[in-house]
């Protein structure tokens, strides 16, 4: 029995929900109003204010990448120590806050950081100083190191449950030390949920606007507020679209970077 037809619902809805919507991006990001085609909506992300705004974009993004780095690393590596049972109970606990909707998630520590938020008033009952970081930067990577850091934690504890304890234990009757055994060993071979937690964290970190929204106001402009800004306020969707199609650039960059790095059935050994 020939069951491709199973297929067909997502077809469609592939098509009416992705494809279609990438082709009026496109089309609108190499048009004119006037329905003339032109490089012009592209070239707008060169404008000294947007520039700044992809500038600072690019930053946050890349801090929060590393941070997310540097906390999941370690903590996959003890939930691969765990039994099956505990690391699936702490990665539940992880996953638990991505059931609740994403707005509201950064609702949450807008009402942490805020000047008269739940931090502070716990801070001024034991009087200590307050914090002010609400509307900076430092808000912004706090929200998105929070919302993005079980994508990194996921694909490092994924890879880490694929290596053979026993090409470990060999690395030590070899004369191999924990350190040497980490790089030369676990390291290569966890690089691909290393660049895939990269990816999945650095593309939306780049191209949020609700995270910069609600913690950064309107004093912290990020590439994807100015997009937001050209749609929804100034109703350009050429302008808009085209300098979507410029942070599209990035994605797929990110996407040729993890089809090169992420090899799962290569030993990655050094």
């Amino acid at each position: 029995m020939n069951k491709k037809w199973l297929s067909y619902p997502y077809g469609l809805w592939m098509a009416a929900f992705i494809i279609l919507p990438l082709l009026m991006i496109v089309y609108y990001g190499f048009t004119t109003k006037d329905g003339s085609f032109t490089f012009s909506n592209l070239t707008q992300i060169a404008y000294p204010d947007h520039l700044k705004a992809l500038g600072l974009s690019l930053l946050l993004a890349v801090v929060s990448t590393v941070i997310c780095l540097v906390l999941s690393y370690p903590l996959a590596m003890i939930l691969n120590k765990k039994s099956m049972n505990q690391a699936s109970f702490i990665v539940l606990i992880f996953i638990l806050p991505m059931w609740m909707n994403f707005l509201l998630r950064t609702l949450a520590w807008q009402n942490l950081l805020e000047n008269n938020g739940v931090i502070n008033g716990v801070l001024s009952f034991f009087h200590l100083p307050q914090i002010h970081i609400i509307n900076t930067p430092a808000a912004i990577v706090l929200g998105m190191i929070y919302n993005f850091l079980p994508f990194m934690v996921l694909p490092i504890y994924n890879s880490l449950i694929k290596i053979d304890p026993e090409i470990i234990h060999a690395a030590y009757d070899l004369g191999a030390t924990p350190v040497i055994a980490f790089f030369r060993i676990i390291l290569p071979l966890s690089m691909p949920g290393v660049v895939s937690g990269i990816t999945m964290v650095f593309v939306p970190a780049m191209t949020t606007f609700v995270i910069s929204d609600l913690l950064g106001g309107s004093k912290v402009l990020l590439i994807g507020n100015v997009i937001e800004q050209e749609f929804k306020q100034g109703y350009n969707w050429h302008v808009g679209s085209g300098m979507s199609l410029v942070l599209m650039a990035f994605i797929l960059i990110s996407m040729a970077f993890t089809v090169k790095y992420d090899d799962t059935e290569g030993t990655g050994l050094w």
